[in-house]
């Protein structure tokens, strides 16, 4: 898997003044079944790590606070 280049390239993006992984949540990295999720160590915000993605829904259904966005590809709707 292809380490992820820039946010603008992700289908998964992360607002990071509504994240609060620095305060423990982890749920996003938690429910994604690719485990292409993480906790960035010096942010500690959460970010996509690698760029592959079912656009499963997971993480930004199950998001707390509404910060992460799933950007699903107009053939794929």
């Amino acid at each position: 898997m292809p380490l992820v280049s820039h946010a603008t390239s992700v289908p998964v993006t992360v607002d990071e003044d509504k994240c609060i992984a620095e305060k423990g949540c982890t749920v996003c990295v938690d429910v994604c079944p690719l485990d292409v999720l993480a906790i960035h160590p010096d942010r500690k915000k959460a970010y996509m790590q690698y760029d592959e993605c079912w656009y499963c829904m997971p993480c930004e259904v199950d998001c707390p606070t509404g910060a992460v966005k799933v950007e699903i590809p107009y053939l794929l709707r």
